[in-house]
């Protein structure tokens, strides 16, 4: 008797990228058919003016037509596309849902996007970057450090799930758009940057007991970036990057690099995607005060970079 599969949809649609991934669900476990990724910036202004800019919209409406065609293609029982910082912030949303429902009802009807609460996308978070790693390396800390907020999620494999976590309002774009002005940034800038993100982390450090962590997993693009550069790959190597394993010291060097560089230079190097050149600096920042945090409160000196994430948790969910 062959083992039953079900070929699901995965789509995570974040400030920043939105994200597709198809795979077979077989015996609780993912194998991957297709994964993709575009950069559309969806949360475009949405920090200062609490609305989706009509550009950003359209963006977003024609990577997701081509996800469509390739899910059509590939055959997809089920699809899930969930929402997460900059949706939740966005006062005309409603024009992102009416959106999607057409998008996606034409290839599985029914189908809508959803926005999920800060808990709800760190659970899928963890429970898609901690599937491959060795349960004796736990406790867990997971962080998803997006365009809008940063997850931190603290937790063993054991299937019980996190025991703590916490949704901080700091990713890559937000910082970029409130204070990393120039080009490149000035050091009054910078200081404002860290501050910001040292206040928001305080909060997220207190609900979040990170001491008790062993291995810090990072995920989404500002962590697999900064692990290809770490580690002087001339190309963005997926297979390299995942489950990679960074001292902390080269990850700060390379964090220090990106800050002080103009994006002209940034644009240059080989693993960059160019949607990452003018917001990797805001990210590079929450990484190395993490880095900074973790190495005080828990020991931690290396960073393990897994290229599976809440895209992995969402695909897992159906």
């Amino acid at each position: 008797m062959g083992v039953s599969s079900v070929r699901v949809a995965a789509i995570d649609c974040g400030t920043n990228s939105i994200r597709l991934l198809i795979a077979d669900v077989v015996e609780g476990r993912l194998r991957d058919v297709h994964r993709e990724m575009r950069i559309v910036t969806l949360g475009e202004g949405v920090d200062a003016t609490g609305q989706f800019a009509p550009a950003a919209l359209a963006r977003t409406e024609a990577a997701l037509s081509d996800y469509a065609s390739v899910m059509r293609e590939c055959g997809v029982d089920k699809v899930r596309m969930v929402a997460t910082s900059a949706t939740r912030d966005a006062g005309n949303r409603d024009e992102f849902f009416a959106m999607t429902a057409r998008v996606l009802g034409a290839v599985v009807p029914g189908a809508v996007a959803e926005v999920i609460s800060g808990t709800e996308e760190a659970a899928l978070s963890f429970l898609g970057a901690i599937g491959e790693l060795d349960p004796a390396a736990g406790p867990f800390i997971v962080v998803d450090l997006g365009g809008g907020s940063t997850e931190l999620v603290l937790g063993d494999s054991d299937g019980a799930g996190p025991t703590a976590s916490f949704s901080a309002n700091i990713g890559c774009v937000r910082i970029t758009e409130r204070h990393l002005h120039s080009d490149p940034p000035t050091a009054e800038e910078v200081a404002a940057a860290r501050a910001f993100v040292r206040d928001r982390l305080a909060e997220a450090l207190a609900a979040v007991p990170v001491a008790q962590a062993r291995t810090w997993v990072g995920v989404a693009g500002t962590f697999t970036t900064l692990a290809a550069l770490a580690l002087g790959l001339s190309e963005y190597d997926s297979d390299r990057i995942h489950l990679s394993r960074n001292a902390i010291s080269d990850i700060v060097r390379v964090s220090e690099e990106l800050i002080a560089m103009p994006r002209e230079q940034r644009a240059k190097l080989g693993p960059m995607h160019e949607g990452r050149v003018p917001v990797i600096g805001g990210g590079a920042i929450v990484v190395e005060e993490l880095a900074r945090e973790l190495a005080q409160r828990a020991g931690i000196s290396e960073l393990v970079v897994s290229e599976h994430d809440i895209l992995d948790g969402i695909a897992l969910s159906l």
